[in-house]
């Protein structure tokens, strides 16, 4: 079935749509190409203040990652498997930030987390935490915003995992964190890493949540996307040789889980 349908020659006006589509996604890049002056592409990325961005930006979006693979796998297990009440409800509000403007994710969290937040009083009454305008934050605002890439993975491929490994080792006796442990995660383990780095690359774009949450300041809270913000008013240069490595960055994400990513998108069962 699949053969016929590569063979099936698709309507001119069909071609014609998706070639301005395909044009309207590769002229932004091709406008960053354009600009780059390649000649000093190398200085400006060993700036200080580009290293420094740079290095900002791989440890808070590593930590993102791993709060959210601490926290997502649970809940994305929770999703697919329990049959909890308001479970739509639930799926909704934590997918919620995927589509949630990134700067009214950033005020939300301000309210919660900050020192006169609903949480953030007390963590800073109790703990002396104050996440706004500090690392912490930036962690934070892009588990927040990344996780829900990691949650709508791994909840795809766990509805579709064949419970009979599963039913097999509670029959033989094995305990549910073992089997869990020594069955299910390995059996997800492709979704598992595609959600992984899926989030990995969002928290490391991740610009609106921050620079509302945690400031813009450089060397505590200046990411590359916010390196980037900058630099257009003082050093558009700068700026375009920083925007294109993000991009060649996200590209080569895209393109190495493109099969792990849509394939889970494709399987039936997540409105479950």
């Amino acid at each position: 079935m699949s053969a016929r349908r590569t063979r099936v020659r698709p309507p001119a006006v069909v071609v014609g749509l998706a070639a301005v589509a395909v044009a309207f996604f590769a002229l932004p890049l091709a406008g960053l190409l354009w600009r780059a002056p390649w000649s000093s592409a190398w200085h400006h990325l060993s700036r200080p203040g580009a290293r420094q961005a740079l290095r900002l930006s791989v440890i808070c979006s590593l930590w993102a990652t791993a709060l959210s693979i601490v926290f997502g796998v649970p809940l994305a297990w929770m999703l697919a498997r329990r049959a909890m009440p308001g479970r739509r409800a639930i799926r909704a509000l934590c997918l919620l930030s995927m589509v949630l403007p990134p700067v009214v994710g950033g005020v939300a969290l301000l309210f919660a987390f900050g020192r006169r937040g609903l949480a953030g009083q007390f963590l800073d009454r109790w703990f002396g935490v104050r996440l706004p305008f500090s690392t912490a934050g930036v962690v934070v605002a892009e588990t927040f915003v990344a996780m829900p890439f990691l949650v709508i993975t791994v909840e795809a491929a766990l509805r579709n995992l064949d419970p009979r490994h599963e039913d097999a080792a509670r029959t033989l006796g094995a305990s549910p964190w073992y089997t869990l442990r020594r069955v299910t995660l390995p059996a997800i383990r492709p979704a598992l890493l595609a959600g992984a780095v899926l989030t990995w690359a969002r928290a490391l774009g991740e610009f609106g949540a921050t620079i509302t949450f945690a400031g813009n300041f450089p060397g505590t809270t200046q990411t590359m996307p916010l390196a980037v913000y900058l630099g257009l008013e003082s050093d558009p240069e700068s700026a375009v040789v920083l925007a294109l490595a993000m991009v060649a960055v996200c590209f080569a994400v895209l393109v190495a889980l493109r099969d792990h990513w849509y394939g889970n998108l494709r399987q039936p069962g997540i409105d479950g």
